[in-house]
Protein backbone atom coordinates (compact mmCIF):
# COMPACT_ATOMS: atom_id res chain seq x y z
CA UNK A 1 0.00 0.00 0.00
CA UNK A 2 1.12 3.58 -0.45
CA UNK A 3 2.00 6.15 2.14
CA UNK A 4 4.12 7.05 4.59
CA UNK A 5 5.01 4.03 6.35
CA UNK A 6 4.96 4.03 10.30
CA UNK A 7 8.21 1.57 11.07
CA UNK A 8 7.27 -0.37 14.00
CA UNK A 9 10.23 -1.30 16.01
CA UNK A 10 10.06 -4.88 15.66
CA UNK A 11 10.99 -4.03 11.93
CA UNK A 12 14.75 -4.78 10.60
CA UNK A 13 16.35 -4.97 7.21
CA UNK A 14 18.17 -8.13 6.70
CA UNK A 15 21.63 -7.70 3.61
CA UNK A 16 19.66 -8.16 1.06
CA UNK A 17 17.38 -5.25 1.94
CA UNK A 18 14.47 -7.16 2.80
CA UNK A 19 12.39 -6.45 5.17
CA UNK A 20 12.01 -8.72 8.48
CA UNK A 21 8.27 -7.78 10.05
CA UNK A 22 8.92 -11.28 12.10
CA UNK A 23 8.22 -10.41 15.64
CA UNK A 24 10.77 -10.35 18.41
CA UNK A 25 11.72 -13.92 19.17
CA UNK A 26 10.82 -14.92 15.45
CA UNK A 27 12.62 -15.63 12.43
CA UNK A 28 11.45 -16.10 9.05
CA UNK A 29 10.77 -19.70 7.50
CA UNK A 30 13.72 -21.77 6.13
CA UNK A 31 13.06 -21.84 1.79
CA UNK A 32 10.48 -25.27 1.32
CA UNK A 33 12.12 -27.56 -1.31
CA UNK A 34 9.04 -26.90 -3.14
CA UNK A 35 6.86 -24.02 -3.44
CA UNK A 36 3.01 -23.56 -5.60
CA UNK A 37 3.73 -20.21 -8.41
CA UNK A 38 0.55 -17.56 -8.33
CA UNK A 39 -1.32 -18.81 -11.08
CA UNK A 40 -1.44 -15.61 -13.38
CA UNK A 41 -5.42 -14.60 -12.83
CA UNK A 42 -5.78 -10.99 -14.48
CA UNK A 43 -7.29 -9.38 -11.39
CA UNK A 44 -9.64 -7.63 -14.51
CA UNK A 45 -12.69 -9.99 -15.73
CA UNK A 46 -13.52 -8.07 -18.66
CA UNK A 47 -12.03 -4.57 -20.00
CA UNK A 48 -14.39 -2.42 -22.60
CA UNK A 49 -11.89 0.61 -23.06
CA UNK A 50 -12.11 2.54 -20.01
CA UNK A 51 -14.57 0.39 -18.78
CA UNK A 52 -12.99 -2.91 -16.51
CA UNK A 53 -15.00 -5.48 -14.73
CA UNK A 54 -13.01 -6.76 -11.35
CA UNK A 55 -12.77 -9.73 -9.64
CA UNK A 56 -13.07 -7.65 -6.56
CA UNK A 57 -15.81 -5.57 -7.78
CA UNK A 58 -17.71 -9.34 -8.41
CA UNK A 59 -16.99 -10.17 -5.19
CA UNK A 60 -19.04 -7.42 -3.46
CA UNK A 61 -21.54 -7.84 -5.80
CA UNK A 62 -21.90 -11.51 -5.47
CA UNK A 63 -21.49 -11.09 -1.54
CA UNK A 64 -24.53 -8.87 -1.30
CA UNK A 65 -26.80 -11.30 -4.14
CA UNK A 66 -26.43 -13.95 -2.32
CA UNK A 67 -26.77 -12.79 1.16
CA UNK A 68 -30.07 -11.18 -0.31
CA UNK A 69 -31.44 -14.32 -1.73
CA UNK A 70 -30.28 -15.92 1.74
CA UNK A 71 -32.08 -13.33 3.88
CA UNK A 72 -35.37 -13.53 1.90
CA UNK A 73 -35.58 -17.38 2.41
CA UNK A 74 -34.57 -17.03 6.13
CA UNK A 75 -37.77 -14.41 6.33
CA UNK A 76 -39.99 -16.27 4.91
CA UNK A 77 -39.04 -19.61 7.30
CA UNK A 78 -41.53 -18.29 10.04
CA UNK A 79 -40.71 -21.50 12.26
CA UNK A 80 -37.48 -19.40 12.68
CA UNK A 81 -38.66 -16.93 14.56
CA UNK A 82 -39.74 -15.94 18.25
CA UNK A 83 -43.63 -17.30 18.28
CA UNK A 84 -43.45 -18.45 14.77
CA UNK A 85 -44.05 -15.40 13.46
CA UNK A 86 -41.71 -13.15 10.87
CA UNK A 87 -40.69 -9.75 11.90
CA UNK A 88 -40.74 -8.30 8.74
CA UNK A 89 -41.81 -9.16 5.65
CA UNK A 90 -39.45 -10.45 2.76
CA UNK A 91 -39.80 -7.39 0.50
CA UNK A 92 -38.07 -5.42 3.56
CA UNK A 93 -34.81 -7.27 2.98
CA UNK A 94 -34.74 -5.65 -0.67
CA UNK A 95 -34.02 -1.64 0.87
CA UNK A 96 -32.47 -3.19 3.90
CA UNK A 97 -29.89 -4.83 1.87
CA UNK A 98 -29.03 -1.75 0.05
CA UNK A 99 -28.37 0.59 3.17
CA UNK A 100 -26.40 -2.08 4.54
CA UNK A 101 -24.09 -1.86 1.20
CA UNK A 102 -23.91 1.82 0.80
CA UNK A 103 -23.00 2.65 4.50
CA UNK A 104 -20.92 -0.71 5.04
CA UNK A 105 -19.06 -0.06 1.88
CA UNK A 106 -18.54 3.77 3.28
CA UNK A 107 -17.54 2.87 6.72
CA UNK A 108 -14.97 0.41 5.51
CA UNK A 109 -13.68 2.90 3.41
CA UNK A 110 -13.03 5.65 5.91
CA UNK A 111 -11.99 2.88 8.53
CA UNK A 112 -9.21 1.85 6.00
CA UNK A 113 -8.36 5.83 5.54
CA UNK A 114 -7.85 6.60 9.34
CA UNK A 115 -6.62 3.24 10.81
CA UNK A 116 -4.95 1.66 8.26
CA UNK A 117 -3.15 4.45 6.04
CA UNK A 118 -3.64 8.10 7.66
CA UNK A 119 -0.61 9.60 6.67
CA UNK A 120 -0.63 9.16 3.15
CA UNK A 121 -4.50 9.98 2.53
CA UNK A 122 -4.02 13.16 4.76
CA UNK A 123 -1.34 14.40 2.25
CA UNK A 124 -3.55 12.86 -0.80
CA UNK A 125 -6.92 14.11 0.10
CA UNK A 126 -8.42 13.56 -3.15
CA UNK A 127 -7.84 10.08 -3.02
CA UNK A 128 -9.67 9.10 -0.30
CA UNK A 129 -12.93 8.07 -1.80
CA UNK A 130 -11.17 6.22 -4.78
CA UNK A 131 -12.93 3.03 -3.51
CA UNK A 132 -11.42 1.48 -7.56
CA UNK A 133 -8.10 1.83 -6.38
CA UNK A 134 -8.56 -0.51 -3.54
CA UNK A 135 -8.71 -0.54 0.40
CA UNK A 136 -11.40 -1.15 2.80
CA UNK A 137 -11.04 -2.60 5.92
CA UNK A 138 -13.83 -5.22 7.24
CA UNK A 139 -14.08 -3.97 11.03
CA UNK A 140 -15.11 -0.52 9.68
CA UNK A 141 -17.33 -2.35 7.20
CA UNK A 142 -19.30 -4.28 9.95
CA UNK A 143 -19.48 -0.90 11.73
CA UNK A 144 -21.06 0.53 8.40
CA UNK A 145 -23.30 -2.26 7.97
CA UNK A 146 -24.96 -1.96 11.60
CA UNK A 147 -25.42 1.92 11.53
CA UNK A 148 -26.79 1.37 7.95
CA UNK A 149 -30.00 -1.09 9.35
CA UNK A 150 -30.34 1.22 12.19
CA UNK A 151 -31.41 3.88 10.25
CA UNK A 152 -33.61 1.58 7.70
CA UNK A 153 -35.14 0.22 11.33
CA UNK A 154 -35.73 3.30 12.28
CA UNK A 155 -37.17 4.82 9.52
CA UNK A 156 -39.57 2.34 8.89
CA UNK A 157 -40.53 0.63 12.33
CA UNK A 158 -38.71 -2.54 11.90
CA UNK A 159 -37.16 -4.88 14.48
CA UNK A 160 -33.19 -3.99 14.59
CA UNK A 161 -32.20 -6.84 16.13
CA UNK A 162 -33.39 -9.16 13.81
CA UNK A 163 -32.13 -7.46 10.89
CA UNK A 164 -28.57 -7.25 12.46
CA UNK A 165 -29.32 -11.06 13.30
CA UNK A 166 -30.04 -12.09 9.39
CA UNK A 167 -26.88 -9.99 8.50
CA UNK A 168 -24.91 -11.98 11.02
CA UNK A 169 -25.72 -15.23 8.82
CA UNK A 170 -25.32 -13.63 5.64
CA UNK A 171 -21.90 -11.40 5.61
CA UNK A 172 -19.48 -14.45 5.50
CA UNK A 173 -20.41 -15.30 1.99
CA UNK A 174 -19.48 -12.13 1.21
CA UNK A 175 -16.34 -12.50 3.28
CA UNK A 176 -15.23 -15.88 1.49
CA UNK A 177 -15.92 -14.16 -1.62
CA UNK A 178 -14.33 -11.07 -0.64
CA UNK A 179 -10.57 -13.14 0.46
CA UNK A 180 -11.15 -15.28 -2.22
CA UNK A 181 -10.86 -11.80 -4.60
CA UNK A 182 -7.71 -10.80 -2.80
CA UNK A 183 -5.97 -13.97 -3.69
CA UNK A 184 -6.84 -13.67 -7.30
CA UNK A 185 -5.27 -9.77 -6.80
CA UNK A 186 -2.44 -11.02 -5.21
CA UNK A 187 -2.91 -8.91 -2.45
CA UNK A 188 -2.99 -9.42 1.30
CA UNK A 189 -0.57 -12.65 1.21
CA UNK A 190 0.67 -14.71 4.08
CA UNK A 191 3.97 -14.40 6.16
CA UNK A 192 6.96 -16.32 4.28
CA UNK A 193 6.38 -20.18 4.74
CA UNK A 194 7.69 -23.81 4.35
CA UNK A 195 4.55 -25.61 3.80
CA UNK A 196 4.04 -27.59 0.80
CA UNK A 197 1.50 -25.52 -0.46
CA UNK A 198 3.39 -21.69 0.05
CA UNK A 199 3.00 -19.90 -3.13
CA UNK A 200 5.21 -17.33 -4.17
CA UNK A 201 3.54 -14.10 -4.75
CA UNK A 202 4.05 -11.19 -7.21
CA UNK A 203 5.58 -8.08 -5.28
CA UNK A 204 5.75 -10.22 -2.61
CA UNK A 205 10.00 -11.17 -2.94
CA UNK A 206 11.11 -14.66 -3.84
CA UNK A 207 10.24 -16.30 -0.21
CA UNK A 208 6.77 -18.75 -0.58
CA UNK A 209 4.49 -17.61 1.72
CA UNK A 210 1.23 -19.00 3.50
CA UNK A 211 -1.81 -18.25 1.03
CA UNK A 212 -3.42 -16.43 3.77
CA UNK A 213 -6.30 -15.18 1.88
CA UNK A 214 -7.48 -18.81 1.38
CA UNK A 215 -7.36 -19.31 5.15
CA UNK A 216 -9.14 -16.77 6.01
CA UNK A 217 -12.07 -17.72 3.30
CA UNK A 218 -12.42 -20.23 4.71
CA UNK A 219 -12.06 -20.07 8.73
CA UNK A 220 -14.04 -16.46 8.48
CA UNK A 221 -16.06 -17.20 5.37
CA UNK A 222 -17.36 -20.95 4.93
CA UNK A 223 -16.64 -22.56 8.26
CA UNK A 224 -18.17 -19.56 10.31
CA UNK A 225 -21.26 -19.25 7.77
CA UNK A 226 -21.99 -23.11 8.46
CA UNK A 227 -21.54 -22.84 12.19
CA UNK A 228 -23.79 -19.72 11.97
CA UNK A 229 -26.75 -21.53 9.57
CA UNK A 230 -26.73 -24.43 11.81
CA UNK A 231 -27.19 -22.38 15.09
CA UNK A 232 -30.39 -19.93 13.24
CA UNK A 233 -31.89 -23.51 12.04
CA UNK A 234 -31.64 -25.11 15.39
CA UNK A 235 -33.45 -21.82 17.46
CA UNK A 236 -30.67 -18.69 17.54
CA UNK A 237 -33.04 -16.53 15.46
CA UNK A 238 -35.99 -17.10 18.28
CA UNK A 239 -33.53 -14.52 20.76
CA UNK A 240 -33.07 -11.20 19.27
CA UNK A 241 -29.23 -10.41 19.26
CA UNK A 242 -27.78 -13.67 19.64
CA UNK A 243 -26.93 -14.49 16.20
CA UNK A 244 -25.45 -11.42 15.42
CA UNK A 245 -23.24 -11.54 19.06
CA UNK A 246 -22.06 -15.28 17.55
CA UNK A 247 -20.86 -13.41 14.71
CA UNK A 248 -19.33 -11.42 16.36
CA UNK A 249 -17.31 -13.98 18.72
CA UNK A 250 -16.97 -16.22 16.02
CA UNK A 251 -15.66 -13.57 13.10
CA UNK A 252 -13.42 -12.19 15.85
CA UNK A 253 -11.68 -15.01 16.68
CA UNK A 254 -11.65 -16.72 13.08
CA UNK A 255 -9.74 -13.26 12.16
CA UNK A 256 -7.20 -13.36 15.13
CA UNK A 257 -6.39 -16.65 14.07
CA UNK A 258 -6.15 -15.93 10.48
CA UNK A 259 -3.79 -12.74 11.32
CA UNK A 260 -0.86 -14.88 12.55
CA UNK A 261 -0.17 -16.11 8.84
CA UNK A 262 -1.03 -12.82 7.38
CA UNK A 263 1.73 -10.27 6.47
CA UNK A 264 0.99 -7.20 8.51
CA UNK A 265 0.26 -4.41 6.86
CA UNK A 266 3.66 -2.55 5.60
CA UNK A 267 2.90 0.55 6.96
CA UNK A 268 1.94 -0.71 10.57
CA UNK A 269 3.69 -3.89 11.07
CA UNK A 270 3.29 -5.50 14.69
CA UNK A 271 2.03 -3.46 17.09
CA UNK A 272 1.33 -3.86 20.44
CA UNK A 273 2.65 -7.10 22.46
CA UNK A 274 3.46 -8.60 18.45
CA UNK A 275 -0.28 -7.67 17.49
CA UNK A 276 -0.94 -6.99 14.19
CA UNK A 277 -4.20 -4.13 13.74
CA UNK A 278 -6.57 -6.91 12.61
CA UNK A 279 -6.13 -8.74 15.83
CA UNK A 280 -6.37 -5.81 18.29
CA UNK A 281 -9.64 -4.41 16.00
CA UNK A 282 -10.79 -8.18 17.03
CA UNK A 283 -10.58 -7.43 20.53
CA UNK A 284 -13.66 -5.34 21.02
CA UNK A 285 -15.84 -7.05 18.06
CA UNK A 286 -15.34 -10.23 20.70
CA UNK A 287 -16.47 -8.41 23.55
CA UNK A 288 -19.43 -6.62 21.74
CA UNK A 289 -20.28 -10.14 20.77
CA UNK A 290 -20.08 -11.37 24.29
CA UNK A 291 -22.40 -8.67 25.66
CA UNK A 292 -25.30 -9.26 22.54
CA UNK A 293 -25.27 -12.87 23.41
CA UNK A 294 -25.59 -12.46 27.92
CA UNK A 295 -28.03 -9.91 26.61
CA UNK A 296 -30.34 -12.19 24.78
CA UNK A 297 -30.31 -14.79 27.41
CA UNK A 298 -32.13 -12.09 29.69
CA UNK A 299 -34.58 -11.27 26.95
CA UNK A 300 -35.62 -14.68 25.62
Amino acid sequence: MAGAARKSRTRSADPAGRLDLAPPGRHTAPMPVLAIPFPAIDPVLIQLGPFAIRWYALAYIGGFLAGWWLARRLVATASLWPENRSPFPPAAIDDAIVWAALVGILGGRLAFVFIYNFDHYIANPSQIFAVWQGGMAFHGGIVGCVLGLWIYARRNGYSFPALIDLAAIVAPLGIALGRIANFVNGELWGRVADVPWAVIFPGAGPEPRHPSQIYQALTEGLVLFAVLLLIARSGGLKRPGFMAGCFGIGYGLARAFGELFRQPDPQLGFLFAGATMGQLLSVPLVLAGLWLVLRSRRTA
